[in-house]
């Protein structure tokens, strides 16, 4: 090396002794020292401190302290140092120098054999100087097991090798799962053969020493053995050296345990890619000081990083979300109860008065019936089966409120009931109202067939004499006489119309979730549950003949069914025709795209019929009369408001999907270059171009309101979905970015008053990100500095950053991005994440950033998460000045 390099130190380190300011004694109880290096070049100064201290088990425990430019004259933190561009290429700049440094650095430690512990490097002291980021990313950076396979330790490992071990030995392709690296086998096998390779193992089995012998070195935090382990991975004939072929398989083995075929399909360029920068004067091979290199490069300055605030907010925040340790049982009870009634109280007050009115209703008649004169031979039999028919009536009449779709829209849109109403939760009211009629029904029906007609049948001949006014003058005959009466033979209907309804309606058989050789199964599916759900005419028919053909009330101003149906039947009644009109002439759609997407995806492009308003998050209903004349399904508008078209994304997953997807599959074609999708159509008119198939008729139903509407009226957005789920977000972002790029120099409208939004995306499949590329790429390009709108791709099959199995990914992605502007995995400007994020400090971030606003959280996906974010919204508005308020889609 070139440079004048100076060490000094009390560890018995080589040269001459620095001068005296670079000397610093240990400040605790253990002996250590500070060493430093420093490099001159004309009038470039630069000083890196490790603090290297004695470890108590034979070694030494090395932290890099600071660096510090003469020119600059100021201590920085390593990663801001790093950052700097090389101003003389790769020859003899400032970055090469601190890799030489580094690798100087870890030379030192490694003369010692000295390990460099994790919790060593991230130990915080206010006293001292920052810690080297860019050697803590490169620690994370290597991780062979998770911390749960750590933790466990030795004796989790042994247990698993004397399960797993036959006569003594552990086979190769055991050799993950005994380690506990579940779930990559074949990446396990290749960490099998390196730690073999590097001890002159030829066996392809191992005792118990030495399986812990190679426990003991995946689990070393060292950096060095970390590096090493990987490297000697890579490095095939453990020659110290990577060829290019050599480099091309780990980096095949990676993308296939990672799921990740596009990255398959472009290997050899990736490759070369990496090749090319780690083998700069093109020698053929890469040596462990290059691969150092780069895993050293410092973290990404992007706003994804969730460092972007103050340090001392972001620990104030974590203390007040700590939890306390005097909290008692009636404490954590009373908070619980607290945050229930803040984020239910909506439902609570409507629940409430439901339950009342039910209750009222059913008090009311069980007493009239308490003074008639069939108590006398009934009983409170009578009592009770009347009063659960009055309650069903007022049932009946409620349940078809919650699906009237354009009186609640225009309800939630236009009027300010939605302050106190619930109107998102109008299914789950439906259901709700649904286990209310079952209730009434069945104290109606069990009351009268199993006490009422038995205690009639079996009356005296005194005692049935009043009953001669409501039954007839002559005797009942038999039980059968009310069975097959106008009333016995429409309470049947009623109840077996009833209770095919709601088996059909049950998730197991609306999502197909019964197992393939279940016999009901062909009886599963949306459009069983769809068909079934319509026999509620037949059942509303029967309902107000039952009620009409009375044995007791023959009055016509005493026989109420038709008075509680009366108004809600007009009114539903109105809204089908309402939509009729409007699907068939009114609302017309010209098919203007399609793109069948991996993922089993279609994209459809409609034109927008004149005078056609809706908001971002709003949905549609759609009928295509080739798959079935009858059936409507609701998907959501994912194009903006202010665009001249009307788009939508759907997931083929239920059989009408998957007819709607063959149909369209038979008028596209492969894409041209440069657009995303397997399959494409662009249609100039009634007929696809050069697919010469006939376009498939579109009717279209809406827009109706949803959850996601409400957005605007938050401060912040945290928008987050999950697959598919990412529909009605991918709206809003546009719309939001629309409203503020459009409006940048007058005032905004007074109900538009977002300006930021942080938009998180988690799909499983690489192949998802094609959905919305073009929609990624446009905010990028507008808001290139992520002023308005923060885009943040989660690939979720890919292992965590910091997992060795994705090492080789992160620095491909890293210098690709770099070179391109181009994610490797998404294909878009924004670059993607790895595993799922840590929602808790995606929250903790946005209250550091946005202290004493409202965070409109608009969460669509999984159910399984939903609690997580929930109580996050909840913890974060009780415990910090931001206020959270959570929106959960319909999905």
């Amino acid at each position: 090396m070139s440079s004048n390099q100076n060490e000094s130190g009390g560890g018995g380190g080589a040269g001459p002794p620095l001068p005296t300011a670079f000397k610093s004694p240990s400040t605790d109880g253990k002996s250590g020292s500070r060493r430093s290096t420093r490099f001159k070049d004309e009038d470039e100064y630069v000083e890196v401190t490790l603090d290297v201290r004695d470890g108590g088990g034979g070694g030494d425990d090395v932290a890099v302290l600071a660096i510090k430019d003469d020119v600059r004259d100021d201590t920085q933190d390593a990663a801001s140092l790093l950052d700097r561009p090389a101003p003389g290429g790769a020859g003899g700049g400032l970055s090469s120098k601190l890799r030489a440094a580094r690798a100087r650095l870890g030379r030192i430690a490694s003369g010692k054999r000295a390990a460099v512990p994790l919790s060593a490097l991230l130990r915080r002291d206010p006293d001292r100087a920052r810690l080297d980021r860019s050697v803590v990313t490169a620690l994370r950076g290597l991780q062979f097991l998770n911390q749960a396979a750590v933790t466990e330790g030795w004796p989790e490992v042994e247990k698993r090798f004397h399960r797993l071990a036959v006569d003594g030995f552990l086979l190769r392709s055991r050799f993950g799962q005994c380690i506990g690296m579940v779930g990559s086998e074949e990446f396990a096998a290749q960490i099998f053969d390196a730690l073999a390779r590097r001890r002159g193992i030829t066996a392809m089995v191992l005792t118990k020493d030495q399986v812990r012998e190679f426990w003991e070195q995946l689990s070393d935090p060292g950096f060095d053995a970390k590096l090493q382990t990987f490297f000697d991975m890579v490095d095939k004939n453990a020659d110290g050296q990577i060829t290019e072929e050599e480099l091309k398989e780990v980096l095949t083995l990676t993308a296939s345990a990672n799921k990740l075929s596009k990255i398959l399909e472009r290997v050899d360029e990736y490759t070369a890619l990496i090749m090319e920068e780690l083998d700069p004067d093109s020698l053929g091979y890469i040596e462990i000081a290059n691969l150092e290199s780069l895993l050293l490069q410092p973290p990404s300055q992007a706003p994804t990083r969730l460092v972007t605030h103050s340090s001392n907010i972001s620990q104030l925040i974590s203390q007040r979300l700590a939890p306390a340790r005097d909290d008692g049982p009636l404490r954590r009870g009373a908070r619980a109860v607290l945050y229930f009634a803040e984020d239910n109280w909506k439902r609570v007050w409507v629940m409430a008065l439901w339950l009342a009115i039910n209750a009222g209703l059913f008090t009311w008649k069980f007493l009239a019936y308490r003074r008639h004169p069939t108590f006398d031979v009934m009983g409170y039999c009578v009592c009770v089966a009347k009063g659960g028919a009055e309650t069903t009536k007022f049932n009946m009449a409620l349940i078809l409120l919650p699906v009237c779709r354009n009186t609640i829209t225009w309800l939630r849109s236009r009027t300010r009931l939605g302050a106190a109403v619930p109107f998102n939760d109008n299914i789950n009211f439906h259901k709700v109202v649904a286990g209310g009629v079952a209730v009434g029904v069945a104290l109606h029906a069990v009351t009268h067939l199993t006490c009422d007609f038995p205690r009639l049948l079996h009356a005296s001949a005194a005692a049935y004499e009043p009953m001669k006014a409501y039954f007839g003058q002559r005797r009942i005959p038999n039980y059968w006489w009310f069975v097959r009466g106008v009333e016995g033979i429409t309470g049947v209907i009623m109840v077996v119309l009833m209770a095919v309804a709601y088996t059909l309606a049950h998730p197991w058989f609306r999502r197909g979730k019964l197992s393939e050789g279940n016999p009901l199964r062909r009886l599963s599916g949306f459009n069983m549950f769809w068909y079934s759900h319509h026999l509620f005419v037949i059942v509303y028919v029967a309902f107000v003949v039952h009620g009409v053909c009375l044995y007791i009330n023959r009055t016509w101003y005493k026989q109420t069914t038709w008075m509680y149906l009366a108004i809600p039947i007009l009114l539903y009644a109105g809204e089908r025709l309402l939509r009729a009109l409007r699907s068939h002439g009114l609302t017309t759609v010209r098919i203007e795209k399609v793109a069948l997407y991996p993922g089993n995806v279609i994209a459809i492009h409609m034109s927008k019929p004149h005078g056609f308003s809706y908001k971002s998050g709003q949905y549609i209903y759609v009928n295509c009369g080739e798959v079935s004349p009858f059936e409507w399904h609701p998907f959501t508008i994912t194009s903006a408001p202010g665009d001249d078209y009307l788009s939508m994304h759907i997931r083929c997953r239920g059989d009408w999907t998957a007819s709607f997807r063959a149909l369209f599959a038979q008028v596209c074609r492969p894409p041209a270059a440069g657009q995303s999708g397997l399959l494409r159509a662009d249609f100039a008119s009634s007929t696809a171009a050069g697919g010469g198939g006939k376009l498939p008729k579109l009717l279209i139903d809406g827009p109706y309101g949803a959850p996601a509407q409400d957005y605007r009226k938050y401060d912040v957005l945290l928008l987050i979905g999950l697959g598919i789920g990412a529909t009605p977000l991918i709206s809003i972002v546009k719309d939001v970015l629309n409203n503020i790029s459009d409006n940048k120099d007058e005032e905004q409208p007074a109900e538009f008053m977002t300006r930021r939004v942080y938009f998180y995306w988690c799909t499983r499949e690489e192949g998802s990100f094609e959905w919305f590329r073009g929609v990624m790429n446009e905010v990028a390009e507008r808001d290139a500095r992520g002023d308005v709108v923060e885009l943040h791709n989660h690939c979720t099959s890919v292992y965590e950053e910091g997992d060795a199995r994705s090492a080789l990914l992160v620095m491909l992605q890293a210098l690709h991005h770099a070179k391109s502007g181009v994610d490797v995995v998404s294909g878009t400007r924004v670059r993607t994440h790895f595993a799922r994020p840590n929602w808790r400090d995606v929250f903790k971030r946005v209250a550091c950033n946005h202290q004493g606003q409202r965070v409109g959280v608009f969460y669509c996906g999984d159910q399984k998460v939903t609690p997580e974010l929930r109580r996050l919204s909840q913890d974060f508005s009780h415990k910090t000045t931001t206020k959270f308020v959570f929106h959960k889609e319909n999905f």
